[in-house]
């Protein structure tokens, strides 16, 4: 029979594979072409290099415990806005959600930019201006998710295996090429300290991003209880291997001072290898690989907007459902505001803000967890963590200590990201205090 869907209700269709796309699909991308470059000219040694990567996706491991546990509890839209407001309640719960949203139409609208720009270096439409094409990147995702949730999700497994089949084909040519002796080791310049350190850690973390995005469809994925685990673990275990084989075959061809030197590591490893040509054939990959996120931004922000609206903190129309499962308004509007930023450039400010906000999400969520396990300990966990409470005041501690390097380095913007959402906070605070002392009868 057809699928039929109201307002304030998704369609359980989409299933592992999907999942598995989801993970991948949000954490690969233009992240790991560029990244090494940073972490080899903090840590000196191949072997320290590895270990920090190796290091970096056990700490996401360690952070996705809490977001599996509640997700599998609470499979609703929107992820953290959810785990956030029955934790905390509304205020809270909303202000997690507009960090999800913001964040989410900036980077869709930064992601669509870097593809526009990718375009151009193709030579596609030349004549185009980046923010037209831009903001034609954006239009065309929103034509992918507008039939079906089935034809976006499908879309979403294409893009993702696609980036996985690019990076193994690049680990390959490097290690295969005979060509390109492995380099001598490099002379250790000096003690690798802890700010050394530090930045290299904040590169990995940012280069796993995007972990947590299957996390925002488990009211759309077929038996949670058991999909969202596995999905969850085979995709930040895929990225892992995949990050790690990629640095390998980095060092097979570049050492770990010429790493250091280069914006973009990947593409100088393959020009080394293929020539010219090598140029060409990361800048096709790039467009494939940020499209790819480009259009995983488009459904998960359709989710929050969607979740938020369904309990009445943004319009109820943004709550309705087409029949296939797509919630079109919602999907309407995320796209609409991160036009508006792709075409006005703001969402420069949004990227540079959300690092933080990310990280304090990160945070919040896993302190939820602690809280839902004192308030609620009736709440079927279909998952639970191991070994609870040292997996979440691990993650928490990790995190805030990231967090600290983020307000020391770019003290602005990072504190700009936090007060932003306590100032939502409060307005949504004195909104409700308003409406409430309206609702009072007077004596």
């Amino acid at each position: 029979s057809t699928p039929t869907a109201k307002c304030g209700a998704l369609l359980r269709i989409l299933g592992v594979v999907f999942g598995v796309a989801a993970g991948v699909g949000g954490m690969v991308g233009q992240g790991i072409l560029r990244q090494p470059g940073i972490v080899a000219g903090a840590a000196h040694s191949p072997e320290l290099i590895m270990i920090l990567w190796l290091f970096g996706g056990l700490l996401v491991a360690v952070s996705a415990l809490a977001y599996v546990e509640l997700g599998t509890a609470i499979p609703c839209a929107g992820g953290p806005y959810d785990f956030v407001r029955r934790a905390f309640g509304e205020v809270p719960g909303v202000m997690a959600g507009w960090a999800g949203w913001l964040t989410l139409a900036g980077a869709m609208a930064f992601m669509a930019t870097v593809v526009a720009e990718f375009l151009h270096r193709l030579g596609v439409w030349p004549g185009v201006s980046t923010p037209v094409l831009a903001v034609s990147v954006l239009a065309l995702f929103w034509a992918v998710n507008w039939p079906s949730t089935r034809v976006a999700g499908d879309s979403q497994v294409v893009f993702s295996t696609a980036k996985g089949i690019g990076l193994l084909a690049l680990v390959v040519l490097l290690f295969a090429n005979p060509a390109q002796p492995a380099p001598a080791p490099d002379p250790v310049s000096g003690a690798v300290g802890i700010a050394g350190l530090a930045i290299a850690m904040r590169a990995i973390i940012n280069t796993y991003a995007g972990w947590e995005d299957t996390v925002y469809h488990c009211e759309e994925i077929e038996r949670p209880e058991r999909t969202l685990p596995r999905a969850m673990w085979t995709g930040i275990a895929s990225v892992v291997i995949l990050y790690l084989l990629v640095n390998l075959a980095l060092l097979q061809v570049l050492s770990p001072a010429e790493m250091a030197a280069s914006n973009l590591p990947a593409a100088d490893a393959a020009q080394r290898v293929l020539g010219p040509i090598g140029n060409l054939v990361l800048t096709a990959f790039g467009v494939v690989s940020v499209a790819a996120i480009t259009n995983l931004n488009v459904m998960r922000s359709a989710r929050v907007a969607f979740a938020m609206a369904r309990q009445g903190q943004l319009p109820a129309k943004l709550s309705c459902v087409a029949p296939s499962g797509t919630p079109r308004w919602s999907l309407s509007a995320s796209v609409i505001i991160a036009a508006m930023f792709a075409a006005s450039g703001t969402y420069e400010t949004i990227i540079a803000v959300q690092v933080a906000m990310n990280v304090a999400l990160v945070v919040t969520v896993n302190i939820a967890a602690m809280r839902l396990r004192r308030i609620d300990p009736g709440l079927a966990r279909p998952f639970r963590i191991p070994l609870y409470p040292i997996p979440v005041l691990i993650a928490v501690a990790v995190n805030l200590a990231l967090l600290a390097a983020l307000i020391f380095e770019d003290p602005l913007n990072s504190l700009a990201g936090l007060g932003l959402l306590i100032a939502i906070g409060a307005i949504y605070w004195i909104v409700n205090l308003t409406r409430e002392r309206a609702a009072t009868p007077t004596a």
